[in-house]
């Protein structure tokens, strides 16, 4: 087992650290989301904790983990009795892998020996492994929707149920949830994102001299990984017993009811959802002064309370940047400041920093009295939005329009069933929904098709010399279940920016058309690419990602102007779906262009602009156009463009309709 970095040796991200270590006293606070740009050292900071967490008291042999002194009455290795003894081991740190199946993380029950032999085979996954520890989800925000589910109920009920076909085995999954994401890389769903406790925003310093000192001491850390721990082995020690001093201390802090209404106050004034968020900072605070070494808390306690537990719980769409108004939040407390708050500060001081530095020891060895915490009052722990700057002007070009209020999309689908990746637009086959049909097992029996398994063994009975009750099942005799549910697509814009689309009202129109229809992909768990053409060539603004945000900020510095290179856009879409068929080919993918049908830009540009929508259509790519025109006179010219294309154009008008069943018809017909 390779040596974990110390946890003790990370550079600055002292938000993150203190977020961690607040969980490591209390885990009734929640867990930790860490967000970041990549290469921030997320994971290695989670990873690093898991050497400070105290050991834990199990049942010998007990493969869930149980508490010797409050076993779980229904664990499937159970019932352990009280002579069942005990024994004490490291917490866990599992790690769950965006790609694992559903069996990997609840466990897998043997179907096969639970109906001919009537025994109840479980192997059990890693929300079992991860009882009374830490699961750590790298990536959470890539992780496939019904994982995400059973997340979200073993968080909920504190328990894991597997069930198949009326056998179910249930288990005790008590465990500090931590995820670390990218937000480039798309955003987590909010019934997930509301379940961690906490928040951080991760970046990379951009001060000299601690990127030298991240440098130095991760080439040191190479170089020797055991060296470089033994270095740190004191630090380590010092922090493990301040944890456990803390966890000591906890039941003795008192939250006043001055702080409570600061609390409730800060939670009501910045409208979050439901009373989680108030129940996480009550914990976060008292957790803080325990970190303290105090016993009351305090004013500075609950205002960093609220700067790691809200951000993420106040967003109001998935556009909206995570982080709080200090200055708000600084009133809000002020006005609801109690007279119980403010004690007197601890021996140190105060606040969660309780004095000393961080190591910063040039050589990589550790300096004296390193310090984890933060300073009291942390610049900012939530991003901001950049304000954005339109480009420089060229010949032609006019500035960025803002967009117009987005609204409820028309749902816009893929004809045919489809294989991808689970998600919410177009049908196909996947491992969870309604039951279309059986066949032979491909691979490990998951889902049993009880009906067809009986139909499937029943002629063979009296062969099999069947005697008594029940049925004589064989191997063969198996059958799966063929579920139908739906997937996510890639929703490629192809957006006219042209000089004929370049009218105020109808640029911030078209903009708020196609944010409802980025907003509508969010939802449905879709990856997005943004294509423009505009002057004399078409650009990919947005190469195809799961973050619809940057699709967003990309559309709102679009600048406009210049003739209409309208087969350039289609040109360059056929390139960019060509390279992602071969990357994903199960996803398909469906074209969404936005114009009003001019094509002026380029050699014989009507003719060329044909020539390039049919050669789509002949690779059966699915296409709505969203025709832009405008004025009491109208060419239609979006209607033709829709018909070379094979697929269907809709107003800006008509996309606001709540549902259709499809507008999109279905190109892979029979000729």
């Amino acid at each position: 087992m390779s040596t974990p970095y110390p946890f003790t040796a990370i550079v600055g991200m002292a938000d993150l650290r203190l977020a961690l270590l607040l969980n490591a006293v209390s885990p009734a606070v929640g867990g930790v989301l860490v967000r970041g740009e990549k290469g921030t050292a997320k994971s290695t900071a989670v990873r690093a904790l898991s050497a400070l967490l105290p050991a834990v008291e199990v049942v010998p042999g007990c493969r869930f983990g149980c508490d010797p002194a409050a076993a779980d009455p229904a664990c499937p290795d159970g019932p352990h009795g009280p002579d069942a003894g005990r024994e004490s081991r490291p917490a866990r740190m599992v790690e769950l892998p965006v790609g694992a199946s559903e069996d990997r993380l609840v466990g897998a029950l043997d179907i096969e020996r639970a109906l001919a032999e009537g025994v109840k085979a479980f192997e059990p996954g890693l929300l079992a492994d991860a009882h009374r520890g830490v699961l750590y989800v790298d990536e959470v925000n890539l992780l496939h929707d019904h994982l995400v589910d059973l997340l979200l109920d073993a968080a909920a009920m504190g328990a894991s149920y597997v069930e198949r076909e009326g056998v179910s085995v249930r288990h005790a999954a008590r465990f500090l949830l931590v995820g670390t994401m990218n937000p480039e890389e798309g955003e987590l769903r909010p019934q997930l994102l509301d379940r961690f406790g906490l928040t951080v925003e991760v970046a990379a310093s951009r001060e000299t001299e601690e990127r030298v000192q991240v440098v130095r001491r991760r080439l040191a850390y190479d170089a020797d990984p055991a060296g470089f721990a033994t270095a740190w082995r004191g630090e380590e020690r010092e922090l493990r017993e301040r944890i456990a001093a803390a966890r000591a201390l906890l039941p003795s802090v008192s939250l006043g009811d001055g702080a409570l209404r600061q609390i409730a106050a800060t939670c009501a004034a910045f409208e979050v959802d439901g009373m989680r968020a108030d129940i996480v900072m009550a914990r976060t605070a008292t957790a803080l002064a325990a970190w303290d070494g105090r016993t009351e808390v305090t004013d500075a306690d609950v205002r960093q309370a609220a700067l790691l537990a809200l951000p993420h719980r106040r967003r109001r769409n998935p556009f909206d940047a995570p982080g709080l108004d200090e200055d708000k939040l600084d009133e809000t407390l002020e006005r609801n400041r109690g007279e119980d708050d403010d004690p007197d500060p601890g021996p140190d001081g105060g606040g969660p920093d309780g004095g000393g530095r961080p190591p910063q020891g040039d050589d990589g060895a550790p300096d004296p009295a390193p310090d984890i915490a933060p300073p009291r009052e942390p610049a900012d722990s939530g991003a901001r939005p950049e304000p954005a700057h339109a480009p420089q002007g060229g010949v032609g070009e006019r500035a960025a329009v803002p967009a117009a209020e987005p609204f409820k999309a028309r749902a816009l689908t893929v004809p045919g069933l489809g294989e991808g990746a689970a998600g919410r637009r177009s049908r196909a086959r996947t491992a969870h929904g309604r039951t279309t049909g059986a066949r032979r097992p491909q691979g490990a029996l998951s889902k049993l098709h009880l009906a067809a398994t009986v139909h499937a063994a029943a002629p063979h009975q009296r062969a099999r010399g069947r005697g008594g009750p029940g049925l004589v099942i064989r191997r063969d005799d198996l059958r799966e279940a063929v579920r139908e549910g739906h997937e996510g697509n890639l929703v490629l814009f192809v957006v006219d920016a042209s000089g004929s689309m370049a009218a105020r009202q109808r640029m911030s129109a078209v903009k708020g058309a196609v944010l409802s229809l980025l907003l509508d992909a969010y939802q449905r768990r879709d990856k997005v690419g943004l294509i423009t053409f505009r002057g004399a060539t078409a650009e990919l603004a947005l190469p195809p990602t799961s973050s619809v945000e940057a699709g967003a900020a990309r559309l709102d510095r679009l600048p406009t102007g210049g003739r209409t290179p309208l087969a350039a856009g289609l040109l360059k879409a056929h390139d960019v779906l060509r390279v992602e068929r071969l990357r994903d080919a199960s996803r398909r993918p469906l074209l969404v262009v936005v114009t009003d049908g001019r094509a002026t830009g380029g050699p014989e540009p009507v003719r060329t602009a044909g020539r390039a929508a049919r050669l789509l259509a002949a690779e059966g790519t699915a296409s709505v156009v969203v025709d832009c025109e405008s004025g009491p006179v109208r060419l239609g010219l979006a209607g033709e463009l829709a018909r070379e294309l094979h697929g269907t154009a809709v107003t800006l008008d008509e996309l606001r309709a709540d549902s259709v069943a499809a507008l999109v018809r279905d190109v892979r017909r029979a000729a």
